[in-house]
């Protein structure tokens, strides 16, 4: 491609060419990456092409990199539930499958994307494009039908009905990386035993995957588009709603990529390279400046869980500290507390304890 500092011509070698501008050739270029790119998006989410096209401009996708520029971004936000409030949200795999169909049911009634989320067992997070209303709306109905979830198969009635849900405006494009990457680097950071683009609750193992080598996860081949009757849905779902298209499923689960909008995080990283530097660099400070909040942890929440189990076994003879009353969890918390170096906040919500009510009785 032949270039001077004034013009670019578009086929090179060719004399008597029109050329055009370094900026109108630049403005070309990205409109039809622009194009391209929702051409791509459209196969899952058609219904939303206007909401995409509108998240194009105010996550600044189309906009050119510029090196230590940040570039201010509108109608993004970071929900999260409090960790500390409950004990857990997803007892077993079969909560985490059903919570992550859940997500689809949700997000069908609202008009907002999903950039990425993690659920993990005792909190959540997401984050989201779209009208502040719309986004609030959707984390709060989704915790409810959660916490209805957990009463019918637990028979705890009303377990999230206070739970504490913040958010945190994303107002710039590094703040939109770093809050993606703390996101999906959640688990690992809490000591679950997976990586960042595995961890199979999460939009992680979604990002940035090749389907033609031997190391494409397995759902990259497994997929299958499927309609559901009435009856099914209400089954799978847990909701009234009928679909009139095809959704994608593996096994008996939705897929992710019906309700994550995938490509257009993907676009906001812009190149594999940047995905990777972001996720290799996150650091919780980086969130915990925003007024973020997440427990440090000195030993892995697996660990420590097998431990709580261990110690109710010993002083109560029981498992599940749901047959515990508070003076029982408080004595659980203190033992913990004097043989583990774990932080307080990470040891009261294993015991099911509010930290700000039981924080100054450690």
């Amino acid at each position: 491609m032949q270039k001077d500092q004034k013009s670019i011509n578009l086929l090179p070698g060719c004399e008597g060419v029109a050329s055009l501008t370094q900026e109108t050739y630049q403005s070309i270029l990205i409109n039809l990456i622009r194009v391209l790119c929702f051409h791509f998006i459209h196969y899952h989410m058609k219904e939303r092409k206007n909401l995409l096209e509108k998240a194009f401009e105010d996550l600044g996708v189309g906009k050119m990199f510029v090196k230590d520029q940040d570039l201010k971004i509108k109608n993004c936000w970071h929900f999260t539930t409090d960790g500390n409030a409950v004990d857990t949200m997803f007892y077993d795999k079969e909560d985490f499958k059903h919570g992550m169909n859940r997500i689809h049911t949700v997000w069908s009634n609202y008009d907002i994307l999903i950039l990425a989320f993690a659920l993990m067992d005792t909190h959540i997070h997401f984050i989201l494009y779209g009208e502040f209303d719309d986004c609030n709306k959707f984390i709060h109905e989704y915790v409810r039908r959660t916490s209805m979830y957990i009463s019918n198969r637990y028979n705890e009635r009303h377990k999230f009905s206070d739970i504490p849900i913040h958010h945190q405006v994303i107002d710039t494009d590094r703040y939109l990386k770093y809050a993606i990457c703390y996101t999906l680097k959640n688990p690992p950071v809490g000591g679950i035993n997976y990586t960042a683009w595995d961890y199979p609750w999460s939009s992680g193992p979604l990002m940035f995957r090749n389907p033609d080598t031997w190391a494409a996860p397995a759902w990259k081949f497994s997929q299958r588009e499927e309609t559901f009757s009435r009856r099914k849905q209400m089954v799978l779902m847990k909701t009234h709603r009928t679909e009139i298209s095809p959704i994608q499923m593996i096994g008996d689960m939705i897929f992710p990529g019906e309700y994550v909008a995938v490509d257009l995080a993907e676009m906001v990283f812009k190149s594999i390279r940047s995905y990777n530097f972001f996720l290799c660099t996150t650091k919780e400070s980086d969130i915990e400046s925003r007024g973020g909040a997440i427990s440090h942890l000195s030993l892995p929440i697996q660990e420590l869980r097998q431990h709580k189990n261990e110690i109710c076994m010993s002083l109560f003879n029981v498992r599940d500290i749901r047959n515990l009353n508070t003076q029982q969890r408080l004595k659980l918390a203190k033992t913990l507390k004097a043989r583990y170096n774990s932080s307080d906040k990470q040891i009261l919500r294993l015991c099911g304890l509010k930290y700000n009510e039981a924080k100054h009785l450690l």
